[in-house]
């Protein structure tokens, strides 16, 4: 993409990085394939203490691909995930690869109405689901088209002897499934020959990952094969120190979620890493112990993550020297759990910038260059961008004017499922239009301000809730915080800031604190009026906070009395 080498981001461009990458021509079940074959006896997955090398997993991606085809799954039919990280998750995501079918990964905690939604407007035909969430899938499946129904346990994979105690003693969960249910194991007894299928990159759908989009209701966003393998390439470019066929990726982020698909699963498959998944978030003294133990040296998560991993108490007793760097996405890193977390690992943690419709990673600080922090950072590889007015999206900002973020690259999704009205408002000649305001500094530097749905309006002035977010970080009481706007018959909207105090510092600091605080250190229109102290903010299961569950309990106190 030589149109990009006037970009004022260039001139800060981290070197070692490329600024443009030749992608392979082949889809991810092929890629899968060279990378088995480059690291047959490396370790791919390490899933509750039992390790699976890359030579088991393509005995096993294989074997299910063949007894997918023998189901009658076909290039294009949709098939439904709802797995938590498992080994089970990883060869049915490669083996629906091999055969050009597109999967759609449902999240373990949705309900009924919400299972039924993604698999109905997907279109799947076949679903794979763990048994201790399968119970809600028992309503919604009768609404949809699924056919088929493949069965799993989470201690499948486990040694005979381990598992037979597991069970035994109770300590391996289960549930019961329909007596119909193919048992996912016995599939893997079939001989390995899946049929050979032509993909075209650039066009044929590898993913519906689903989500709420820049506007509206949860849709499925079209990843290709491209969309998914240049993602992967660019951010594993971005580590100059990767060390391909040695490294571990600690995987505590699920799978399902865009963010963890690349950077934890599809990072693994081009680096030839090794995946260390866990099921569910585990104690925080179980995550230590085995990034400890395993020596993990990559380590994608969320600012809450981290910070929690500060704030935990016996965090000095366990070595993480091993982790050479971190990305944080999903949210704003704040400079206070950036700097404690580095100070602990030794790792590099840099915060960078990412969204489902592009796969998800677009920016990214530089790991071993210069870090801005309150940045996104820059633009990753073959990535272009720009800031446009938030009102018509025809104008272009100049430096350091907020507008809305706009980005393309060969990350960009094709669109959204069956959204044509949509995709005209989100894609406009090649550009995907990110529903993010932010600016670009002098330098190249890009900074996210807000959600454009976000954005707090008090008494005529426009407020960000990110950068009162941050200010209230600095306080040394506060653990997590998130604002919103509240209804207001004077100001219109009025701000009001949920926090998580530190265990220190519980029954020591009240709202009023807070608030008085805030008003020494923000301007007048700036600062909440209403603080509101919580146990813990809620978080969706990438580890972001979520700002709409809070607006949505904030609902019934706005509402007019009923007569």
């Amino acid at each position: 993409m030589t149109e990009l080498k006037d970009r004022p981001w260039f001139k800060f461009w981290p070197e070692g990085v490329p600024q443009h990458i030749d992608y392979p021509k082949k889809g991810l079940g092929e890629l899968f394939d060279e990378t088995a074959a480059k690291y047959p006896d490396k370790t791919a997955i390490i899933f509750l203490d039992t390790k699976v090398t890359f030579a088991q997993l393509k005995r096993y991606v294989d074997s299910f691909a063949t007894a997918l085809h023998d189901l009658g799954i076909r290039k294009g039919d949709v098939v439904g995930l709802r797995l938590p990280n498992s080994v089970h998750y990883v060869v049915a995501y490669f083996a629906a690869m091999k055969l050009g079918a597109i999967v759609t990964a449902n999240n373990p905690l949705y309900k009924a109405a919400e299972i039924e939604h993604q698999f109905s407007d997907s279109g799947a035909k076949i679903l794979i689901v763990m048994d201790i969430v399968w119970s809600e899938c028992a309503h919604a499946l009768p609404k949809t088209r699924i056919e088929k129904v493949i069965g799993c346990n989470i201690a499948d994979f486990l040694p005979g002897l381990k598992r037979f105690l597991g069970k035994l003693l109770g300590k391996v969960p289960s549930a019961p499934m329909p007596p119909d249910t193919i048992n996912f194991m016995d599939l893997l007894r079939t001989p390995p020959n899946p049929p050979k299928v032509d993909i075209d990159v650039v066009n044929d759908l590898a993913v519906l990952q689903y989500t709420g989009g820049t506007t509206g209701s949860p849709k499925g966003a079209m990843l290709t094969h491209l969309n998914l393998i240049a993602n992967a390439k660019q951010t594993a470019a971005w580590d100059t120190q990767s060390r391909p066929g040695e490294d571990i990726i600690v995987g505590v982020l699920p799978l399902f979620h865009i963010y963890a698909m690349t950077t934890v699963m599809n990072l693994a498959l081009v680096n030839g890493a090794a995946m260390l998944l866990f099921p569910k978030l585990p104690e925080w003294g179980d995550l230590l112990g085995a990034i400890q133990k395993y020596k993990g040296t990559l380590f994608p998560g969320v600012a809450a993550l981290y910070n929690a991993i500060n704030n935990f108490p016996e965090v000095k007793n366990y070595d993480l020297r091993s982790i050479r760097a971190c990305i944080s996405g999903a949210g704003p890193l704040p400079l206070e759990i950036q700097k404690r977390f580095e100070e602990l690992s030794g790792a590099k943690l840099i915060e960078g910038f990412g969204l489902t419709e592009a796969s998800p990673v677009t920016h990214a600080n530089p790991l071993y260059g210069r870090r801005k922090n309150g940045t996104i950072g820059l633009p990753v590889s073959d990535t272009d961008c720009k800031i446009m007015d938030s009102e018509t999206g025809t104008k272009e900002m100049k430096t350091n004017e907020v507008g809305e973020l706009c980005v393309k690259g060969p990350q960009v999704m094709k669109g959204y499922y069956k959204r044509d009205d949509e995709n005209k408002l989100v894609l406009r000649d090649g550009w995907l239009f990110t529903g993010d305001l932010g600016f670009m500094d002098d330098e190249g530097y890009f900074v996210i301000v807000d959600r454009k749905k976000d954005m707090i309006k008090r008494s005529g002035y426009s407020v960000f809730p990110r950068e009162v977010e941050d200010y209230l970080y600095k306080n040394p009481h506060v653990l997590e915080c998130a604002v919103i706007g509240v209804p207001d018959k004077d100001a219109g909207e009025e701000i009001k800031a949920f926090v998580a105090l530190k265990p220190d510092s519980k029954g020591k600091v009240t709202e009023k604190d807070i608030i008085e605080w805030a008003k020494q250190n923000m301007a007048a229109y700036k600062y909440p009026r209403i603080v509101e102290f919580r146990d813990e903010i809620p978080k969706g299961t990438a580890g972001k906070i979520l700002r709409r569950a809070l607006k949505e309990q904030e609902k019934p106190k706005a509402a007019p009395p009923s007569a």
